[in-house]
């Protein structure tokens, strides 16, 4: 009789921030939580807004990282951390037999366009259905992480009375008149999504360079523009068919919601929220289990692969070679199309060389990872291990282009 999966508590920290067109700054550690020694972090979900899309930018990305995707992969890749989809609406993730969707979105701005921003915040809801890969409807997924600009604004009161409820960090007097808050009253679905308590001040609009809240003649009221939402997936009613999931095989709590006021390189402040998520596996095998064979010193390395049977390969599935703390799937050392270099196959087991001649004698660590073209997304990673010396093989053996994400 199988075992009963085990519990697994995995913590996640959430980013998202205007950056106004700027440049990263020079030190993040505070943003990212780098100087925390409490939190053992699993997973960032970082979302930025405004980031420089000028003709410039956009055709040096063609050949570069945006600035401020190499700063985070430079901090980030020592950890193990791997850069996912750059520039996305919406991530959708299954962990573990769980369906998590991450969506970071920027929604209209000014006071009198709060219609505007409802609007779209059920149209992006309506969108972001994928079709084709037999993923279900959004709201049945386990969670989703809402984030970004939302620009909601304080509604009634004026400039004076918002600065002085600040100043004297009366919150509570402006919760009220919070234009999100509001909506999430009155509004069914936009009242499942979640979020933490707003015990730090107003994230828009200061000047640049300062703390100082906006100076300029527009004058514009401070407002919790920035914000963190979730939603659990909601539980069918009571005599319906459809089982109910235990409330404590997933569950989410958040730990901490702050904003971090020491940034100043925008006229946004950033918001961070660090959550615990607790879930019993429903899938607990992967859909690729690879295992290096032999003592890789010869010319030519076999790789043995296995598939659960409800995995369905590709002829343009490939399996790449990588450093530890490699930061993007394209950084692999060298790379194998599995169905043109098969040497063995079966319903469950494959084997396929790899050649690694290029590769000079290292006291570097590497990963095998395999990567699904019918899924987007890498599906296995092998255990870290050396490659012996005395590997002797030619540059890229397939004289053929190379995979590219």
């Amino acid at each position: 009789m199988a075992a009963e999966p085990r519990g697994r508590k995995l913590s996640i920290h959430v980013v998202t921030w205007n950056v106004a067109s700027a440049a990263p700054p020079l030190d993040l550690d505070d943003l990212l939580q780098m100087n925390n020694q409490n939190l053992n972090l699993d997973m960032y979900v970082i979302g930025l807004q405004e980031m420089n899309c000028g003709i410039m930018s956009l055709l040096s990305d063609t050949a570069f990282e945006d600035p401020w995707s190499s700063f985070f992969m430079d901090v980030l890749s020592p950890l193990s951390f791997v850069k996912g989809n750059k520039g996305g609406v919406n991530i959708c993730v299954k962990l573990y037999g769980y369906y998590v969707s991450i969506i970071n979105c920027h929604l209209p701005p000014h006071m009198a366009n709060n219609v505007q921003r409802l609007e779209h915040f059920d149209r992006i809801l309506e969108m972001q259905n994928i079709e084709g890969h037999d993923i279900p409807n959004i709201l049945d997924h386990d969670l989703i992480l809402w984030f970004g600009d939302m620009n909601f604004r304080i509604e009634d009161l004026g400039l004076h009375c918002v600065r002085e409820a600040i100043k004297n960090r009366c919150y509570s007097d402006l919760w009220q008149k919070d234009q999100l808050s509001i909506a999430k009253r009155r509004d069914p679905l936009l009242r499942e999504f979640q979020e933490g308590p707003l015990l730090f001040p107003p994230t828009y609009k200061f000047d640049k360079n300062s703390d100082n809240y906006d100076t300029s003649e527009k004058k514009r009221k401070p407002a919790w523009t920035d914000r963190i939402l979730w939603r659990l997936k909601r539980q069918p009613p009571a005599g319906s068919h459809t089982p109910r999931l235990p409330a404590s095989d997933f569950c989410l709590s958040l730990k901490s919601y702050i904003s971090h006021v020491m940034y100043t390189i925008s006229d946004h402040k950033p918001v961070t929220g660090t959550f615990d998520m607790e879930l019993k596996p429903l899938v607990c095998v992967p859909l690729i289990t690879l295992v290096p064979e032999g003592l890789w010193t010869m010319e030519d390395m076999l790789i043995s692969y296995f598939l659960t049977p409800d995995f369905i390969s590709s002829s343009w599935d490939w399996i790449g070679l990588y450093k530890v703390g490699f930061r993007h799937i394209n950084d692999y050392v060298c790379y194998v199309w599995v169905k043109d270099n098969e040497v063995f196959f079966s319903d469950k087991l494959n084997q396929v060389y790899i050649n690694i001649s290029d590769i000079p004698e290292t006291e570097d660590q590497f990963l095998l990872c395999y990567y699904s073209n019918n899924l987007r997304s890498v599906v296995g990673i092998s255990n870290p291990f050396k490659i012996q010396p005395h590997a002797f093989l030619e540059k890229d053996p397939l004289g053929e282009a190379q995979p590219q994400i």
